[in-house]
């Protein structure tokens, strides 16, 4: 009986898979840099250019994914068949986070590696999820259990996209990263560089409050590519806390400006494994 359910399981983790075009793993070595904010806003950027986008929170410690797209207080639910169903945003992206399965959404989650990898495996196997063209997965900083897992057990990804902030201690964090995802053998799309700057709005000036140069050093040591550069902006902070990203809401911000040009990156890189016929396995 257990042989015939775990096969089962298998089976609609395989057609999730057929289901979901390009997923791709947001991912730092350092805690605070921003990197779920960065996945909420390519995800609001991608769904703003047309295409369907889902978000899959495996940071199961401190998931921040459902405050962020609205859905806090929803509830994820079964369907007919007895599969969850991803919660749906008010802007169209589907959502799958710890969070709305928990009692309370201050609950904490007290679990070990075992216990962590097996909620990231439901995630695929007991979800229904849609035909999507990305699915953006949000993990912890860190190269621990959730990261791990996930390179592990998805099927075709398309790559990594690796979170930094300017300062030296975080690219040094960030560097560990890099090494873990080239040790998996897998694709790093590139580098997003989060609080790059801030812009004075008197005089429209740069200042570089964290430094600078610390995205082109990363660059330059391990052969990859910048994505875009986040400056430092209270209203993406602002817009996070309500729910409604800064994409979405400001669409003429310089922060936005630059996620749609992250996007049009993600894009260039994943649809060019599509013409080649890459099969993104690393």
């Amino acid at each position: 009986m257990l042989d015939k359910e775990k096969e089962m399981k298998q089976e609609i983790m395989k057609e999730n898979f057929k289901k979901i075009k390009h997923k791709i793993l947001v991912l730092s070595g350092k805690g605070g840099v921003g990197k779920s904010t960065v996945t909420v806003n390519t995800a609001y950027a991608l769904k703003a250019k047309g295409y369907k986008v889902g978000i899959l929170d495996i940071d199961l410690h401190g998931p921040s994914i459902a405050k962020m797209t609205g859905i806090e207080t929803a509830r994820i639910e079964g369907d007919e068949s007895g599969l969850l169903k991803p919660l749906k945003t008010r802007d169209g992206v589907d959502v799958i986070s710890i969070s709305p399965m928990l009692e309370k959404s201050d609950t904490p989650v007290i679990w070990r590696g075992p216990l962590k990898m097996k909620a990231i495996q439901e995630f695929f196997d007991s979800v229904n999820w849609s035909e999507l063209d990305y699915l953006i997965i949000d993990s912890p900083p860190g190269t621990g259990d959730e990261p791990l897992t996930a390179l592990q057990i998805i099927e075709g990804i398309d790559g990594v996209i690796i979170v930094t902030t300017p300062q030296d201690i975080a690219t040094s964090d960030v560097s560990r990263s890099i090494s873990f995802v080239k040790a998996m053998n897998k694709r790093i799309l590139g580098l997003v560089e989060n609080m790059s700057y801030f812009i004075c709005s008197k005089c429209g000036e740069k200042h570089f409050i964290f430094g600078e140069g610390g995205a082109e050093k990363l660059a330059e040591k391990y052969n990859l590519d910048i994505l875009g550069k986040i400056p430092i902006d209270k209203r993406i902070m602002e817009h996070s806390d309500s729910g409604n990203p800064i994409v979405i809401s400001e669409k003429d911000s310089e922060s936005s400006k630059e996620y749609m040009k992250i996007s049009e990156e993600i894009i260039k890189r994943t649809e060019e494994g599509d013409s080649t016929g890459e099969d993104n396995h690393g």
